[in-house]
């Protein structure tokens, strides 16, 4: 069987699609599948093409045994919404002409949507190409970009609408990382075969007994001091004002401390915030490599996980939250639905707060620092669900399955 996953992002950038992806093929191409790879030149997140790379129209490389091809992209350091665009339209040009001139033809091409604008170059190579097109979907968009407020114009958001329900109807196979992505889908197209292929756990690199725990102490924080974590995109759907204003509330607890660890469109602001609300108790360290991830976790006593109040998010699950409850560490969830139900309610990985409510997130700190809790056992729930029920391998096998399916 040859597989085309088709996405704007992948390693050696950092992120939730990129490990997600990556994780996925690398487990395909051991059950004998020929997996490549087409995508951008790295650049994410601070949209800087990465030495190596700049100049360049057409690069091919291997990542663990992996054919990885990448086409030009136009990236610009703005967060304006033309730009996002130029940026997402520049890719879906250049990946269809290079996929038309230096591919071969495959049995599937999965492409990676947002943004959904890369869902038409993969409908058209998949038509060259005779592969069927398997619609792979991390958030509905355009829904969540109109609901979030990025998104105004109704004639655009017409269109988008147009472009999303004409690549459903063009697919072979819908695939949603979510049960409430894959449940919103299946009531709006019940005729399309709509498979859950959800984000999960690496049970080999995240393993609890071979981390380096010395970043806690090289950062210069003690021993006795209550670490949280949010690592991940600065943008605008985690509404990380929640953050920042619990820390305001708790400047009184001395031995609590946050910590913003990454970047995004919303940086800036939140650090004018923490300056305009006078924060001495919370740090914003800038993206780390993949490989340093497992020893900061280790190091932090809980991760934070909020999302905006938005009904949309109910069916959303953050990728932080697994390599997270790998490493024991328990979440406090500002996030309801599907995320609640799973690692809080079933899990009991953690603590809920009301998404948005600093006054919530607040109180439930103090639950902890007053020893209400227990954080080790949190961790340990949290470790034990996901080794069972997120595991990567299992995944892959699941979706390799949905394919052979296919192909008979």
């Amino acid at each position: 069987m040859k597989f085309l996953i088709l996405t704007q992002y992948y390693p050696p950038e950092t992120g939730a699609p990129q490990n997600r992806l990556h994780a996925l093929a690398l487990r395909l191409k051991t059950k004998g599948v020929a997996v490549e790879i087409l995508t951008a030149m790295p650049n994410y997140p601070k949209m800087e093409i990465f030495e190596g790379y700049k100049g360049q129209n057409y690069v091919l490389e291997m990542i663990d045994g992996i054919k990885v091809h990448r086409s030009r992209i136009f990236v610009k350091k703005s967060g304006g919404i033309s730009a996002r665009l130029l940026n997402y339209y520049s890719f879906g040009w250049t990946s269809f002409w290079t996929g038309w001139r230096r591919l071969e033809r495959f049995d599937f091409i999965m492409v990676e949507s947002p943004p959904l604008f890369l869902g038409k170059s993969a409908w058209l190579l998949s038509r060259l190409k005779g592969a069927g097109l398997i619609f792979n979907v991390s958030d509905l968009w355009p829904e969540s970009a109109e609901k979030l407020g990025l998104v105004t114009n109704k004639v655009f958001l017409k269109m988008a609408t147009w472009l999303e329900e004409f690549l459903y109807r063009k697919s072979v196979l819908i695939t949603g990382q979510t049960q409430g992505i894959v449940a919103n889908i299946s009531e709006r197209f019940p005729e399309k075969r709509v498979h859950w292929l959800p984000n999960g756990v690496d049970t080999s690199y995240f393993d609890t007994s071979e981390v380096d725990r010395t970043w806690r102490a090289g950062m210069g924080y003690q021993n006795d001091q209550l670490l949280l974590l949010y690592a991940g995109i600065i943008g605008h759907a985690q509404g990380l004002e929640v953050i920042l204003k619990a820390a305001h509330n708790l400047q009184h607890r001395k031995s609590v401390r946050f910590i913003i660890l990454g970047d995004g469109p919303m940086k800036g602001e939140m650090i004018r915030l923490k300056a305009e609300l006078q924060l001495d108790n919370l740090d914003f360290l800038d993206p780390v490599g993949k490989t340093e991830i497992p020893g900061i976790i280790k190091s932090i006593d809980i991760a934070l996980v909020p999302l905006k109040n938005l009904p949309l998010f109910e069916g959303a699950i953050p990728s932080k939250i697994f390599e997270n409850l790998a490493m024991e560490k328990p979440l406090l969830l500002g996030v309801n639905g599907e995320a609640k139900t799973l690692f809080i309610d079933s899990a009991k990985a953690g603590l809920h707060f009301e998404p948005e409510n600093h006054l919530h997130l607040a109180s439930q700190i103090e639950r902890v620092l007053d020893g209400e809790v227990s954080l080790e056992e949190m961790g340990q729930n949290g470790r034990t669900y996901v080794m069972k029920y997120f595991n990567r391998n299992v995944i892959a096998d699941e979706f390799l399955k949905v394919l052979e399916s296919l192909t008979s």
